[in-house]
């Protein structure tokens, strides 16, 4: 079964039992370590790099989709991506897999890192390198959403919702859950009303 129909079936609720040829469950395992092991500074340019660019698991708008869902459920974005990877490749046991991939080496890292920062957080070096830690964490995640922007060629009803949710979120600071239901709302309808139209 080719990947496009496995995939086709997934989103119409019926996913095949077989996931496509190359998304085994160690490739799946090894593909969200690797995701966690690089996710300095945030998982998730590192995690739209390894599965849409370097696996090709899903394509670009497949990516965009999922982690749109992972957004708006409860818990970060890119664990909620990862479950739902996992589960479509594999069922149950891959939702798993790629959640325990992605959180076993930065869990291993961060105890011992939380250990050495204990040691010296009172270092004033210390404390400037955290702060460009963040700094590039944030030029990682505008980056990612630039390129993904890019990529989608998003109709002129996605720039508008996109830049009302920069505006709601980013500048006006309403809170996130409330902005992404109206949001979804209004895109719906606009999507309606340009299928009419």
């Amino acid at each position: 079964m080719s990947k496009a129909r496995n995939m086709a079936d997934y989103e119409s609720g019926t996913a095949a039992a077989a996931p496509p040829p190359g998304v085994t469950r160690t490739a799946l395992f090894l593909g969200f370590l690797k995701i966690g092991l690089l996710g300095f500074g945030g998982v998730a340019p590192w995690a739209r790099h390894v599965i849409v660019e370097e696996r090709r698991w899903l394509s670009e708008k497949e990516y965009a989709a999922i982690l749109g869902i992972g957004q708006v459920l409860p818990g970060p974005n890119t664990m909620n991506a990862a479950v739902m990877i996992g589960d479509r490749f594999h069922g149950a046991p891959g939702a798993m897999l790629a959640l325990l991939a992605m959180m076993a080496m930065p869990l291993v890292i961060l105890v011992v890192l939380a250990s050495l920062y204990a040691s010296f957080a009172t270092v004033p070096d210390v404390r400037i390198a955290v702060e460009a830690a963040a700094s590039a964490a944030a030029g990682l995640v505008i980056g990612t959403a630039v390129k993904m922007a890019v990529k989608l060629k998003p109709t002129r009803l996605a720039l508008l919702v996109g830049l009302l949710a920069f505006a709601a979120v980013g500048l006006a600071r309403l809170p996130l859950l409330p902005t992404v239901i109206v949001l979804a709302l209004l895109s719906v309808a606009g999507a309606v009303w340009e299928r009419r139209a």
